[in-house]
């Protein structure tokens, strides 16, 4: 059943007697509105109504969450501060003497905002307060930037992978049980009698290349045994994952063989501990494992107005129109504009936000060489010609598919005319022909955004987006950085309420230090 904190203030609590914790900080801040800040009837759907032992009070568990990661500490960490920092007693408002609670009840919690898709309900209220004092309008820009997030699952190498995956999917078709494992063949028995590392010379490549093969022929035996199981959605995830890691690392070699590929896949599975972790590349130079954070900011208020955890891997332009559709849904908004990296302005994504009135403020991916690249080549459209940097002029076009099998315009300069050019070197790659132009389906839109990048108004204007980095160090400096759990959903959950806390603190330096204004919000909110 929903507990509900006690309106009945206690003679022994924190903020009655003298104490040292500044009523600018934080912690001061939340003690002066503790009665409004989170509401137990809000989560009332996660409880039941009329049986059981009466829970710890919603509200209470918020405050703590929300404490937990602003500082960046643990379950057990949290219940200790809970006990002994007096910043935390007037913080949440308990009496000296108080307890706490065991760790525990904070995964329970977790589980249950997650089970009941509760994971937002800091970050939403403080964005609807933020609205209801008047800090948010109803037209708003966006800025926006992406951050690596490590994971907190152990990355495996391919022999690892292949081998804890033979032996999930036996254990996932019951072969763990003694009277069921006699029957596997005797290659397979030891994937479930033992989980330990082959004991080989590691640093012979013939023993690696033999145990490898050995792994292969072993994981396509097991994949064949569940062919021939019951329909179990766990046995298909994992013979799933299992052929995926067969694809992904291992090619065939000329003798037959099976070897490592060369390489890496975009989307290699790297963890059995946590599968959705991926290799993730900010540059050549800078990898790391695990996902990616996304964060948007409105930049008058430097309020995060969503925040999202998503694949290590995935380009960060697929992401644009996801975040801001959910910005204008969760906000009752409208974004007027948004500002983002180049990675963000793709010409998809600059059509899509033309269309939806969305002022799109990204450059346009730099060229490796100015000089011969496509944008250096002057496109007269009345005349359908195509001229190079070098003053030649061709009319010679074809229509051509692009990659979504879209008809575009495909110009080829003779190559003898290429060959008398000084540029020939640095602007032809064929070995046969001349120069080959391949117009983009909205090459105009293209066009147009080159030719407004170089405009200093538009330098202007995208010198605004340092407001986001700062706002994604100052998340990096509550802990987000490092993933505190396994899955996905579980990390979406740390950003949020990461990012509430961030916002709360953001919303108390609006006010101007008006706890009173902030409290005023959160009660109108409340009585929606």
């Amino acid at each position: 059943m929903l507990g509900r904190r006690n309106p009945q203030r206690s003679l022994f609590e924190a903020d009655v007697w003298p104490h040292r914790v500044a009523p600018d900080s934080l912690y001061g801040r939340m003690g002066a509105v503790r009665g409004v800040l989170f509401k137990d009837d809000d989560l009332a759907e996660m409880y039941c109504p009329d049986n059981g032992r009466r829970s710890l009070p919603p509200s209470l568990l918020c405050g703590v969450l929300l404490l937990q990661f602003h500082d960046g500490v643990g379950d057990e960490e949290a219940i200790e501060r809970m006990r002994y920092d007096l910043r935390w007693k007037v913080a949440l408002g308990l009496p000296l003497d108080d307890a706490g609670f065991d760790p525990t009840s904070l995964v329970v919690f977790r589980k249950r905002l997650l089970k009941h898709g509760k994971e937002r309900y800091a970050f939403e209220r403080f964005l609807q307060v933020a609205r209801e004092a008047g800090f948010l309008p109803e037209k708003i820009r966006q800025l926006l930037d992406s951050t690596p997030m490590k994971g907190a699952g152990a990355v495996q190498d391919t022999y690892t992978l292949l081998r804890k995956g033979i032996r999930r999917l036996l254990k996932g078709m019951g072969f763990a049980v003694p009277e069921k494992r006699r029957g596997l063949q005797i290659d397979l028995r030891r994937y479930v009698e033992s989980d330990e590392k082959a004991e080989i010379d590691w640093s012979d490549a013939a023993a690696r290349q033999k145990e490898l093969a050995r792994l292969v022929r072993d994981a396509d035996a097991a994949l064949e045994l569940a062919l021939g199981q019951p329909d179990n959605d766990e046995v298909r995830l994992t013979g799933w994952l299992l052929t995926k890691i067969l694809g992904d690392d291992v090619v065939q070699g000329e003798d037959g063989q099976a070897k490592l590929g060369e390489g890496v896949a975009r989307d290699r599975m790297i963890s059995w501990t946590d599968p959705e972790m991926r290799h993730g590349r900010k540059s050549a130079s800078s990898r790391w494992n695990g996902d990616k954070v996304h964060v948007a900011e409105e930049p008058e208020t430097e309020l995060i107005t969503e925040i999202d955890v998503t694949d290590a891997h995935a380009p960060d332009g697929a992401h644009l129109l996801p975040i801001l559709e959910s910005v204008e849904e969760h906000l009752a908004v409208e974004v007027s504009a948004a500002t983002g990296d180049k990675a963000y302005g793709t010409v998809e994504n600059r059509v899509a936000c033309a269309q939806r009135g969305v002022d799109l403020r990204s450059p346009v991916a730099t060229p490796v060489d100015p000089a011969v690249d496509k944008a250096a080549f002057q496109l007269d459209e009345e005349a359908g010609t195509l001229t190079c940097p070098g003053g030649q002029t061709v009319a010679d076009v074809r229509e051509v598919k692009d990659g979504d099998g879209r008809l575009v315009r495909q110009f080829t300069f003779a190559r003898e005319v290429c060959a008398a050019c000084p540029l020939f070197g640095r602007c032809v790659r064929s070995k046969t022909r001349g120069r080959t132009v391949t117009l983009n389906y909205h090459e105009d839109v293209q066009r147009a955004a080159r030719e407004r990048q170089a405009t200093e108004e538009f330098r202007g204007m995208y010198r605004e987006r340092a407001k986001v980095e700062r706002k994604i160090a100052e998340l990096m400096e509550h802990g987000l950085r490092q993933a505190r759990y396994i899955g996905r959903k579980k990390k979406r959950l740390q950003a949020l309420w990461t990012a509430a806390a961030v916002n709360l603190k953001r919303l108390f330096k609006l006010a101007k230090g008006d706890s009173m204004r902030i409290g005023q919000a959160l009660t109108q909110v409340s009585a929606r």
